[in-house]
């Protein structure tokens, strides 16, 4: 091995939905500061969502499949408050999509295609206090309608 060169095996968490994978870690003593960078895949129609965090930002890019991402600010002190954001991302519309704190977010897989997020945070995952406040995909205080509009 070369003096200094560091390998990572990385582990996949699969379900019915798809995977999760973890791929760097602050933690892990590989770089001087980072937070975490991490992938997930999901299958075709499946909606993931809402969730928020309380100290981290995200950052979301999708390099396989489509999807629509729906964001809301729950941020009491935002000109924005109460408001959602579309976005139509991945491998047709390459863009890196950054989340603040406190902006709840989600996403539904578009097209017959599984689509892969990969992700990065400001913050690692701590397993012990998780920074991972969830709402449902159909929150009524959010009333966002994912059913694609035939136009």
């Amino acid at each position: 091995m070369i003096e200094g060169v560091q390998v990572k095996k990385l582990i996949k968490h699969c379900d019915d939905r798809g995977f999760f994978m973890e791929i760097l870690r602050g933690d892990d003593g590989i770089l001087s500061r980072f937070g975490q960078a991490s992938m997930a895949k999901a299958f075709p129609n499946v909606i993931k969502a809402f969730h928020y965090h309380e100290y981290q930002d995200d950052l979301w890019f999708f390099p396989v499949g489509n999807t629509q991402v729906v964001l809301y600010d729950l941020r009491e002190d935002s000109p924005t408050k109460g408001e959602t954001g579309v976005f139509y991302m991945g491998e047709d519309n390459p863009v890196l999509l950054v989340i603040p704190k406190m902006v709840a977010h989600g996403y539904r897989v578009l097209g017959n295609t599984p689509a892969v997020v990969v992700y990065f945070t400001t913050m690692s995952y701590d397993r012990n206090r998780p920074d991972e406040k969830r709402l449902a995909w159909d929150d009524p205080a959010i009333g966002f309608d994912w059913a694609t509009k035939n136009r």
